[in-house]
Protein backbone atom coordinates (compact mmCIF):
# COMPACT_ATOMS: atom_id res chain seq x y z
CA UNK A 1 0.00 0.00 0.00
CA UNK A 2 1.39 3.26 -0.72
CA UNK A 3 2.01 5.83 1.61
CA UNK A 4 -0.57 9.26 1.43
CA UNK A 5 0.91 12.44 1.08
CA UNK A 6 0.51 13.24 4.57
CA UNK A 7 2.16 10.19 5.57
CA UNK A 8 4.97 11.11 3.35
CA UNK A 9 5.43 14.74 5.70
CA UNK A 10 4.76 13.32 8.83
CA UNK A 11 8.03 10.39 7.58
CA UNK A 12 9.79 13.32 6.75
CA UNK A 13 9.10 15.24 10.18
CA UNK A 14 10.32 12.11 12.08
CA UNK A 15 13.51 12.37 10.77
CA UNK A 16 14.22 16.01 11.31
CA UNK A 17 12.91 15.26 15.02
CA UNK A 18 15.72 12.58 14.98
CA UNK A 19 18.17 14.56 14.37
CA UNK A 20 17.36 16.95 16.84
CA UNK A 21 17.19 14.39 19.43
CA UNK A 22 13.33 14.92 20.22
CA UNK A 23 10.90 13.55 21.89
CA UNK A 24 7.26 13.41 20.90
CA UNK A 25 4.25 11.34 20.28
CA UNK A 26 1.90 11.20 17.96
CA UNK A 27 -1.67 11.21 19.54
CA UNK A 28 -4.33 9.04 17.79
CA UNK A 29 -8.25 10.98 17.64
CA UNK A 30 -10.54 8.58 18.48
CA UNK A 31 -13.82 9.17 20.50
CA UNK A 32 -11.73 8.62 23.68
CA UNK A 33 -9.45 11.48 23.04
CA UNK A 34 -9.56 15.62 22.16
CA UNK A 35 -10.34 16.05 18.61
CA UNK A 36 -8.11 18.63 16.74
CA UNK A 37 -5.04 17.61 18.54
CA UNK A 38 -1.81 18.30 16.77
CA UNK A 39 -0.10 15.49 15.09
CA UNK A 40 3.12 15.56 16.88
CA UNK A 41 3.68 16.59 20.34
CA UNK A 42 7.52 17.07 21.34
CA UNK A 43 9.67 17.86 23.59
CA UNK A 44 13.26 19.60 21.71
CA UNK A 45 15.73 21.26 24.09
CA UNK A 46 13.68 21.76 26.86
CA UNK A 47 10.37 23.38 24.82
CA UNK A 48 7.07 22.60 23.85
CA UNK A 49 6.47 22.21 20.48
CA UNK A 50 3.25 20.96 18.47
CA UNK A 51 3.47 20.12 15.09
CA UNK A 52 0.28 19.58 12.35
CA UNK A 53 1.21 17.62 9.52
CA UNK A 54 -0.39 18.72 6.03
CA UNK A 55 0.14 17.92 2.46
CA UNK A 56 -0.51 19.72 -0.59
CA UNK A 57 -3.51 22.22 -0.27
CA UNK A 58 -4.46 20.83 3.10
CA UNK A 59 -5.88 23.26 5.48
CA UNK A 60 -6.01 22.98 9.16
CA UNK A 61 -9.65 23.20 10.55
CA UNK A 62 -11.07 25.81 13.25
CA UNK A 63 -10.53 23.11 16.20
CA UNK A 64 -6.68 22.47 14.66
CA UNK A 65 -6.28 26.04 14.73
CA UNK A 66 -7.47 26.68 18.21
CA UNK A 67 -5.57 23.80 19.61
CA UNK A 68 -2.31 25.28 17.76
CA UNK A 69 -3.12 29.41 18.96
CA UNK A 70 -3.84 27.88 22.76
CA UNK A 71 -0.68 25.95 22.80
CA UNK A 72 1.41 28.82 22.06
CA UNK A 73 -0.51 31.25 24.26
CA UNK A 74 0.71 28.78 27.04
CA UNK A 75 3.81 29.41 25.67
CA UNK A 76 4.56 26.59 23.45
CA UNK A 77 5.59 26.76 19.99
CA UNK A 78 3.72 25.11 17.29
CA UNK A 79 3.98 25.00 13.39
CA UNK A 80 1.78 23.92 10.83
CA UNK A 81 4.54 21.79 8.43
CA UNK A 82 3.99 20.59 4.85
CA UNK A 83 6.19 19.42 2.34
CA UNK A 84 6.61 22.92 1.03
CA UNK A 85 8.47 24.33 4.39
CA UNK A 86 9.82 21.38 6.18
CA UNK A 87 12.70 24.32 6.19
CA UNK A 88 10.92 26.76 8.80
CA UNK A 89 10.58 23.37 10.82
CA UNK A 90 14.71 22.87 11.08
CA UNK A 91 14.56 27.03 11.45
CA UNK A 92 12.01 26.19 14.97
CA UNK A 93 13.95 23.62 16.08
CA UNK A 94 16.98 25.72 16.04
CA UNK A 95 16.32 28.08 18.69
CA UNK A 96 13.48 30.53 16.94
CA UNK A 97 11.16 31.17 20.07
CA UNK A 98 8.62 33.58 18.58
CA UNK A 99 6.04 30.50 18.70
CA UNK A 100 4.01 32.53 15.56
CA UNK A 101 5.02 30.04 13.03
CA UNK A 102 2.05 28.57 10.38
Amino acid sequence: MAATPEAKVKAQIKKILAEYNAYYAMPIGSMYGNSGVPDFLCCVGGAFVAIEAKAGKGKTTALQDKHLADIRKAGGLSIIVKESNLDELRSLLDGSKDGNHK
